[in-house]
């Protein structure tokens, strides 16, 4: 259940950052995170509400426990803190794609999102055999692998690729670092606010998400849509409701097993935002992209078998 739990969590978080990425093409990325944070936290909240409609609670439920409670006070501190450790590691990640090569930027955050929630289970006592651990690693390989975009030129005419500066490299290092670590945080810590229930603790982390994402966009004076380009808004909308979705099955896939597990497996999710840009934009992949995708099967056959 935890593997397919985490698919499923990889799939749409894939699809939610591809829909994400070609909404901020066409308009501002805090226009773009100002709708699909709250755009996520709506859809949530509203089945929340559904499922505390008798019956439905455990209809939504599958065994995993009540996913309507809220939980103490602690479980919705730590939802809150998960969705401005979320909303900030986007941030990170956004202004590192503009201030550095994103051939730095995306792997490192992919790995930093990755290893700091595993290695804080590990360090909390979980433990994982050999087969697991070896999954991982060959998974850990293949995120790095599926993050790396293609080597492009900047407006100054420097490669963004290997031949960048050091200064540069330097400073997707460090965005990289940020950025992941607040993905990684989020992972955890909607992990520990998802112990007593689901829904409620996915809303409120998108609630505080929301209040970031909408109190940056308004000190940076973002505009709102235009009425000629609803298009973009549209697919934020469309991204924020599918990444939504894709914290419920997180937080069900953390509840069925080893924290550990669901982690590295919902980390893949670079695998699918790459196919849905070749499939869908036509995209090439680069060679490294290919083979991080074979990697990532073969990871998940180690890790479930």
């Amino acid at each position: 259940m935890v593997t397919i739990l985490a698919l499923t969590a990889a799939v749409l978080y894939g699809t939610a950052d591809f829909l994400g990425g070609v909404a901020s093409r066409r308009a501002s990325v805090f226009a773009v995170l100002a709708t699909t944070v709250p755009a996520g936290a709506a859809v949530v909240l509203v089945v929340a509400l559904l499922g505390e409609a008798p019956g439905l609670g455990s209809l939504l439920g599958h065994g995993l426990g009540s996913p309507t409670s809220v939980g103490g006070w602690g479980a919705v501190g730590w939802a809150a803190v998960s969705g401005i450790c979320g909303a900030a590691g986007l941030i990170a990640f956004y202004a590192g794609f503009a201030a550095a090569p994103i051939s730095v930027v995306a792997p490192v955050a992919a790995l930093m999102s990755t290893v700091l929630p595993v290695g804080i289970a590990i360090a909390g006592g979980e433990r994982l055999t050999a087969q697991i651990v070896a999954g991982g690693l060959v998974c850990l390989v293949a995120i790095v692998l599926v993050s790396m975009p293609a080597t492009r030129r900047t407006r100054q005419g420097q490669q963004d690729g290997p031949n960048a500066g050091a200064a540069a490299r330097l400073r997707g290092l460090a965005y990289g670092a940020v950025a992941g670590a607040g993905f990684g945080l989020f992972f955890l810590c909607l992990k520990n606010a998802g112990q007593s229930g689901v829904l409620w603790p996915v809303a409120i982390s998108r609630t505080a998400g929301t209040v970031v994402a909408i109190g940056l966009a308004v000190a940076t004076g973002t505009r709102p849509w235009r009425r000629d380009g609803s298009g973009p808004g549209v697919i934020a909308l469309v991204s924020g409701a599918v990444d939504a979705a894709a914290n419920v099955c997180y937080v069900l896939a953390t509840r069925a097993g080893l924290f550990g597990l669901a982690v590295v497996i919902t980390a893949l999710y670079p695998g699918m935002t790459v196919l849905l840009a070749r499939w869908v934009l036509g995209e090439r992949m680069r060679w490294l992209q290919r083979a991080g995708l074979l990697l990532a099967a073969a990871g998940v056959v180690l890790l479930t078998t």
